[in-house]
């Protein structure tokens, strides 16, 4: 009877020494007085887990987000009931869709208050099981152990994703005597012997063969594996959108983005294959072009699709062979496979990569500012190790194009398309890695959407370099207006605040660029600030990507 009271503990401590055991060392978190006992056992831990106070939900779960893409292991958020959870959802649906694993804590009312509408109270299993993994509420606080565990198996296992633990506030109030669960181990499948001999027979019987890689379960090494494998097979690769980081982009292989703004010729090319091999994407409606690429529910092409969920599999294409496996797995696999003569398709291989040179150089702009240029700029100046996040808007169609990603875990952005990811993902990334240069790239709608952590950049001494492209206006809705309803123009212009003011306001470095020749300079000082720095762009709103401008889509009208 001493010893079980001995070792009694407040359920959020329980839950705390889990989060440690599961290796967790960064909780971002709104504090709420839903998950007191959370925070009172993370006390216990402050030389272990970093709390990181962020300015809005949406931030924590994007930061955890990003965290998860950067270190591989699960970001870990806590928000508190009702508002917070709300808020909270933007970060997780981006994890769903992006296939990233997250745990978000979510503070609930007491269990003796559930089924009456208390304050802030939501059936958060209903509210999230459409955009996670899985959704449980501990209602006993001797299962803390077992949730948590759980938690970080389904979220790291098969396809990664979100997984969302509610915590009745007083579970974590109650005193227990409970042992501890053990560290997840993932899982994750591999190929067996006679999938790899049939995918060496396809690819030796092909003539036009073509790779498309992205998605998740990569590693450094499955990255630098897969580039082994398809120098060795003489193979032209494309990457998946806002994958861009899977394949060096100035490597001889490298065939271009099949994304947002895709290349016609690349689009043409993987067309025109007659054998595409997917590796970790999921040909989702950005990759496949709008499920216009290939042919639905049987491709023209022999189609080979490697993926780590077999429910993902012949959901919309369905392949000759199919592979269920981890991206990891499957890229240690390809160094085992002996090579085949790949000689008849070296041309093909040759002219991708040249017609992917030709595609980013840059192009004309209307106004003072070239963001092409800038890009370009960026690429060429910054460390190969640097990491660049943005959020979305046609701002990014010059990013995707003109930068050229030189090694894996270089690029953070939401295939969810969400805006407000750039500002977040950037502070994350400079927490982490406070040693290695942060580039954000924002439109100004996505900035104003979660600028506010600006000041989470601020107080916890990370640097990010965020850049606003400021056109105002919401360029991407403006841009499909012109297009399908020529000069109706509603709901997309912005009167925007003083970006170099705000950014002062908050303690950061501020710039301003009015000509494409100021950059670099205000580049530079944004460098040697040694702290969070903001570079306002003013571009001119008439263009709206590298290929058309307002103009042009009025002319494209009237032509109608």
């Amino acid at each position: 009877m001493m010893s079980e009271r001995k070792n009694l503990r407040l359920g959020g401590h329980v839950l705390a020494d889990q989060l440690r055991i599961q290796g967790v060392d960064t909780i971002f978190c709104v504090p709420g007085e839903s998950f007191l006992g959370l925070l009172d056992g993370l006390y216990d831990h402050q030389d272990a887990i970093q709390l990181i106070v962020t300015r809005h939900e949406g931030g924590a779960s994007n930061m955890a987000e990003a965290y998860a893409k950067l270190t591989g292991r699960p970001g870990v958020c806590a928000v508190t009931r009702g508002p917070g959870a709300t808020n909270a959802a933007n970060g997780i649906h981006t994890a769903f869709q992006d296939s990233t694993p997250v745990v978000m804590l979510v503070g609930q009312v007491a269990r003796n208050t559930r089924d009456r509408e208390a304050f802030q109270e939501i059936e958060y299993r209903e509210m999230y099981a459409p955009m996670a993994k899985w959704v449980g509420e501990i209602s006993d606080p001797e299962r803390i152990p077992e949730y948590v565990s759980r938690a970080f198996h389904v979220a790291q296992s098969g396809r990664p994703g979100p997984v969302v633990l509610a915590l009745p506030e007083d579970i974590l109030l109650d005193q227990v005597a409970v042992g501890d669960a053990p560290k997840a181990i993932v899982s994750q499948a591999s190929p067996n012997e006679g999938q790899m001999l049939q995918f060496r027979d396809l690819l030796k019987e092909s003539q036009r063969p073509f790779i498309i890689i992205g998605g998740v379960t990569w590693s450094d090494k499955a990255v630098k594996d897969f580039q082994t494998f398809a120098e060795a097979n003489n193979l032209p690769v494309a990457v998946s959108f806002r994958a861009q980081d899977r394949f060096d982009n100035r490597h001889p292989n490298y065939a271009g983005h099949a994304g947002i703004g895709c290349d016609l010729k690349l689009k043409k090319r993987i067309q025109d294959s007659d054998l595409l091999i997917v590796a970790g994407a999921r040909l989702g409606e950005m990759t496949s072009q709008g499920y216009s690429l290939l042919d639905i529910p049987a491709p023209r092409q022999t189609l080979i699709h490697i993926y780590p969920d077999a429910d993902e599999i012949g959901r919309v294409y369905a392949p000759t062979l199919g592979i269920v496996s981890g991206m990891g797995e499957f890229a240690s696999a390809l160094t085992r496979l002996d090579p085949v003569n790949g000689t008849k398709w070296s041309a093909n291989r040759q002219e991708a990569h040249r017609d992917y040179l030709a595609y980013i150089k840059t192009t004309d702009m209307v106004g003072d500012v070239n963001l092409a240029e800038i890009i370009v700029h960026l690429s060429d100046v910054l460390p190969d190790e640097a990491i660049i996040t943005n959020g979305s808007g046609n701002n990014t169609v010059w990013l995707h194009r003109f930068f050229q990603y030189k090694l894996y875990g270089t690029q953070l952005a939401a295939t969810s398309g969400s805006m407000g990811y750039g500002v977040p993902s950037a502070v994350a990334a400079g927490l982490i890695y406070p040693n290695r240069m942060v580039v954000s790239i924002n439109g100004d709608g996505c900035f104003m959407m979660l600028g506010q952590e600006l000041a989470t950049a601020v107080q916890y001494g990370a640097r990010p370099i965020i850049i606003i492209v400021n056109n105002s206006m919401l360029a991407t809705i403006r841009m499909h207006q012109e297009r399908h309803f020529a000069r109706r123009v509603i709901a997309t212009d912005l009167v925007n605040p003083d970006f170099p003011a705000l950014a002062r306001a908050y303690g950061a470095h501020a710039e301003t660029v009015r000509h494409t020749d100021e950059f670099p300079e205000a580049f530079a000082r944004a460098c040697r600030a040694e702290k969070p720095a903001v570079i306002e762009v003013i571009v001119d709103p008439e263009s709206l990507n590298p290929r058309e401008t307002i103009s042009d889509l009025r002319r494209y009208a009237d032509a109608r």
